[in-house]
């Protein structure tokens, strides 16, 4: 990948670069408080900090590839998304282990997430025809994963694990039903004629550079504040 200067008025390049430089310095932060975090939390704080790492070098790449083509790096953010979704969902599993939470629930969360993730990107890329199908699916997975966290499994578990879990299981819920609700509408701007056939952009190559700025900032503030968010909860609880 060739270096690109970045023109001052490229709010996209420039988000992408923010993001970058925003998620490896949560990686490093999170690495480099591993020692000092009691062996109970250890594996928490650790996949925050993958799931930043990861996002981190998806960005880079996703940077210079919008500044070579121009072009919104939409297969790129989905491959991101499929690493990282579920390791946040990963996350809740982790947290209310320690209140019986089973290897079950592990799975459904990842599943979920994955199939939320697989049909928004076929509805999006591969069939933008049959958008509305996909659409639902992938809506419904979305819906099942809030209500896990909300009112299933997860709520119920985090309400035994201590007062400290539970609050942080329910900032982590606002993360998934608000900072998260951003990606549907992108899924809607991003597919032709807009989800369920309604033209809501007169210009859709300028929807799209507005989507990836909006992505590239809610994607930094939900992947960080996860972590921030588990990592305050390993300083609380012993």
């Amino acid at each position: 990948m060739e270096n690109h200067i970045i023109d001052p008025h490229n709010y996209v390049a420039f988000t992408f670069f923010i993001g970058t430089m925003a998620m490896m310095a949560a990686s490093v932060f999170f690495f480099f408080e591993l020692n000092n975090t009691s062996s109970k939390w250890r594996t928490s704080v650790l996949v925050s900090g993958l799931i930043t790492f990861i996002a981190a070098v998806h960005y880079y790449y996703m940077r210079g590839y919008n500044l070579e083509t121009g072009e919104s790096p939409t297969f790129f953010r989905y491959v991101d998304w499929i690493l990282t979704v579920p390791l946040m969902c990963v996350e809740f599993y982790l947290i209310t282990k320690k209140a019986g939470a089973k290897i079950a629930l592990l799975w459904k969360l990842i599943f979920a997430s994955l199939v939320m993730l697989v049909t928004g990107y076929i509805g999006e890329v591969l069939d933008p025809a049959q958008s509305v199908l996909w659409g639902v699916i992938s809506g419904a997975a979305y819906f099942y994963i809030a209500y896990l966290i909300w009112f299933g499994e997860v709520a119920k578990l985090s309400q035994t694990a201590g007062p400290q879990v539970a609050k942080a299981t329910r900032i982590l819920a606002w993360f998934v039903l608000v900072g998260w609700a951003i990606y549907p509408l992108g899924y809607i701007l991003g597919t032709d004629g807009g989800l369920f056939g309604i033209k809501l952009v007169q210009d859709k190559a300028s929807a799209l550079h507005a989507m990836d700025i909006v992505y590239n900032i809610a994607d930094a503030i939900n992947k960080i504040g996860f972590g921030l968010v588990i990592y305050a909860l390993s300083r609380k609880e012993d």
